[in-house]
């Protein structure tokens, strides 16, 4: 048996022809009949956690023949069918404002310069394969610095699969599912060489890049090669400040790039500078040796390659780059829509160097993330 909240009354929820307006602790809020009836708690599975009422089956738009307010609750008798709605008020309150469902992995960048090296956030393989806590602040770490890095892993193929399997899953691309850095007598990319490697993202050909890499170091005992990582919204931040039209140019203009061999002709057109839907960098896409031919009208190339000049020049300024050699038994972890990296050359005759690199999807690890910080909309609810 329910009893009525003392506070309220029948007369405190208002029927409309569409929808309805209820008493919430921020005023009157109004909210849609379909909006209502679609998401009843008793439309979703408490096994699948998916909507198992199908809208398109009603025989008429949903109407209430009488709703009101019982405790924490609104109750909804709906007028073209036998069913009743019971939802919380604290989720309607959640939801009053039409705004996007919080995400907890939606977490403000921080950006950082080239003198955070020693700060960057370290983990150990073993910690990670046994510690959720642990796999969590790592996760936390990529999506608001977009770089850590994991000591103390194993010489093995089957380490860096360990390691990925805790963010989601390996993502191939046209390169195939691992890719082996080493030098090559017939080289099919710079990287495959033991010249220096300029400061670039990757695989910027394919229509949806890859988000999260992964660098293991199986062996280094050459002579250079220090590695070199910049953070692009830091950069390209700062160049919003220096040049604002200049950024604009680079936010708004999609341009080609490409990736050619015999067996595959890959093209794609992104931006260089990435905004995410606060307007704020996300991140970046740059590669020299993968930019396509500019096929932008002539005239609007004369505003675009100067901007894209000075960010490039920016971009590769001391302020912004961490030069680091990275030691065999180490994985560096980052999100390739953001940090920019590249090789100094090295002596190919000197030593051994042998780096294996794989790469995830950031919607993988937001999506792990999540299930580690939250117990999530369904938990919550039938808990």
């Amino acid at each position: 048996m329910s009893f009525l909240n003392p506070a309220t009354s029948a007369a405190d929820v208002t029927l409309g022809k569409t929808g309805l307006t209820v008493p919430l602790s921020s005023g009157p809020r109004y909210f849609n009949y379909f909006w209502l009836r679609d998401n009843c708690p008793s439309s979703f599975s408490s096994e699948t956690r998916e909507r198992t009422f199908d809208i398109f089956h009603l025989a008429a738009p949903p109407t209430a023949r009488s709703a009101y307010l019982d405790w924490d609750a609104l109750v909804i008798n709906w007028a073209e069918e036998d069913h009743v709605t019971r939802m919380p008020v604290a989720w309607l309150e959640a939801y009053a404002e039409g705004k996007r469902r919080a995400d907890p992995a939606d977490l403000p960048r921080k950006a950082w310069y080239g003198d955070h090296y020693d700060a960057v956030a370290r983990f150990t393989h073993a910690q990670l394969l046994s510690d959720k806590t642990a796999v969590r602040d790592w996760l936390e770490a990529i999506l608001v610095e977009g770089i850590a890095i994991v000591r103390d892993m194993p010489d093995s193929d089957a380490a860096l699969t360990e390691l990925v399997e805790l963010m989601g899953q390996v993502r191939p691309t046209f390169f195939g599912t691992y890719f082996d850095v080493r030098t090559h007598i017939k080289p099919t990319n710079s990287a495959y060489t033991a010249g220096a490697l300029e400061l670039h993202t990757d695989t910027p050909a394919e229509e949806h890049a890859p988000g999260v890499q992964f660098l293991h170091m199986r062996a280094n005992t050459v002579t250079g090669g220090r590695n070199l990582f910049g953070d692009g919204v830091a950069a390209a931040e700062d160049f919003r400040r220096i040049d604002p039209e200049g950024f604009r140019l680079l936010a708004e203009t999609d341009v080609p790039f490409y990736c050619e061999h015999d067996t595959y002709d890959m093209r794609s057109y992104q931006r260089i500078i990435e905004l995410d839907r606060h307007g704020a960098v996300e991140g970046v896409t740059i590669s020299q040796h993968m930019l396509d031919l500019m096929d932008l009208p002539q005239e609007q190339l004369d505003a675009w390659y100067p901007a894209f000049c000075r960010f490039g020049k920016l971009l590769q300024d001391d302020r912004y780059i961490m030069r680091f050699t990275l030691n065999a038994g180490e994985c560096i972890v980052f999100d390739n829509h953001r940090i920019v990296h590249g090789r100094a050359a090295y002596s190919a005759t000197s030593g051994e160097r042998y780096l294996r690199g794989t790469y995830a999807d950031r919607a993988e690890m937001r999506s792990s993330y999540r299930a580690l910080v939250t117990e999530g909309r369904f938990k919550a609810s039938n808990s």
